[in-house]
């Protein structure tokens, strides 16, 4: 999207159902309103792309209320114009959506297996903690046993000390 260049898109959804052979014009969008052609598709159908331009950058629909009779091709045929002063031109692409419609959402085995691998790796996680916690509280208890011996021993010693002090203090009065 460039803003020096005037431009318009339109965009047209096809379906192809299983076993037919041609695309059926089902949506069409040109930047102001939408129109549901086919009416297998009516009150079924939401505009999700650009809104509020004339130059479409996203062509996004939303099919609602999915029954096994969506299931095929779809086909969005996005036609753009870029507008000069004094040349007009004009690009098309296409892309094409295949849709399966399933009874039940199956899960894929590579979710499965990063499901459990998430399970497996917060359970070491917490595994490792407890050892961590384990290994750090024997080491201070350790050191604060040494600590209390070492703060006990100095205790005595200041307490000798000031009780020979006290008394000769005393004496000496």
């Amino acid at each position: 999207m460039r803003g020096e260049v005037k431009a318009s898109a339109t965009v047209d959804w096809m379906f192809r159902a299983r076993g037919e052979a041609d695309f059926v014009h089902i949506y069409s969008y040109d930047g102001e309103a939408s129109s549901i052609i086919d009416e297998r598709f009516q009150d079924r159908m939401e505009w999700h792309g650009s809104r509020n331009t004339y130059d479409l950058q996203d062509a996004s629909v939303d099919l609602l209320n999915v029954t096994f009779n969506d299931s095929g091709v779809y086909r969005c045929v996005f036609n753009r114009v870029l507008s000069y002063e004094y040349y007009e031109f004009s690009t098309t692409a296409t892309k094409l959506v295949q849709l399966s419609v399933v009874a039940k959402a199956t899960r894929g085995t590579a979710s499965i297996v990063s499901e459990v691998m998430m399970y497996v790796t917060i359970i070491g996680l917490q595994l490792w903690l407890l050892v961590e916690m384990i290994y750090c509280y024997r080491k201070i208890s350790a050191a604060g046993e040494e600590a209390l011996r070492a703060s006990a021993a100095e205790y005595l010693a200041i307490a000798s000390e000031g009780k020979d002090n006290c008394a000769g203090v005393q004496l000496a009065e």
